[in-house]
């Protein structure tokens, strides 16, 4: 059985509702990166932060998978699928996606502010502001800050370096170290298959690459479709 590695960003989840963080209504141009995502921030104004992804959790409790998400696990009937995303959202394991590597942490979960060593599982409720650990340090949200190393990286290069076939969803791959991962393919003849309206800067790789200029919730069910009814042949390269 191939394996499809789909690599996706917040443009599939853009089509669920979720607001999307360097387009020209997202997220970054409401808040200060510096104000809430990074780790003097916490130190600095911890309720701020706090109150970020509280809102975040709540608007993830009113939105629902898209046909995107549900199409990529369908696609796990017919390829050894396996996906790493950049969104800390939990949308790809409510659709049913069986194997999911969070290369930026989760929403629904918090861990201990020196380390990893204590993780526990939210769901979307809020985080209390003083809310701790059983050994007794605060909790923070589980999420990968700006400046910080980003721990699943290798994990998703071994994943990345093993398909046969790689899915590039919803991400402009502009933020470092993420988008380097397009790069780790094995070799040359992997083909990828990119689904976003916007152009994505891929051209530097020399695989086949296919550039599918749709919104998530429309292109990846029509890729699916070709790619369990082997119509690989057909899709036009360029």
């Amino acid at each position: 059985m191939k394996k499809v590695v789909v690599f996706t960003g917040s443009g599939i989840s853009a089509d669920s509702g979720i607001a999307t963080y360097r387009s020209e209504d997202g997220l970054w141009e409401r808040y200060r990166i510096e104000d809430v995502c990074t780790p003097e921030a916490l130190a600095r104004n911890r309720a701020t932060v706090i109150d970020f992804y509280n809102q975040r959790r709540r608007q993830l409790a009113e939105v629902a998978p898209n046909d995107g998400h549900k199409a990529l696990v369908e696609l796990e009937q017919y390829f050894d699928t396996e996906i790493v995303t950049q969104n800390i959202d939990n949308l790809h394991e409510r659709a049913g996606s069986s194997k999911v590597t969070h290369l930026h942490g989760e929403l629904t979960k918090l861990r201990e502010e020196s380390g990893e060593q204590y993780i526990v599982d939210i769901g979307v409720r809020d985080q209390r502001l003083d809310e701790r650990a059983p050994n007794g340090e605060l909790l923070r949200p589980h999420i990968v800050f700006f400046g910080e190393s980003v721990p699943m990286f290798e994990r998703a290069v071994e994943i990345i370096r093993k398909a046969d076939i790689l899915v590039v969803v919803g991400t402009s791959l502009a933020v470092y170290p993420a988008g380097s991962l397009v790069g780790y393919v094995r070799d040359s003849s992997v083909p990828i298959y990119v689904v976003d309206p916007a152009d994505v800067k891929i051209s530097f790789l020399r695989n086949p690459i296919t550039h599918i200029k749709e919104r998530a919730a429309e292109g990846v069910p029509k890729l699916v479709e070709r790619l369990k009814n082997g119509e690989l042949d057909n899709i036009k390269c360029h």
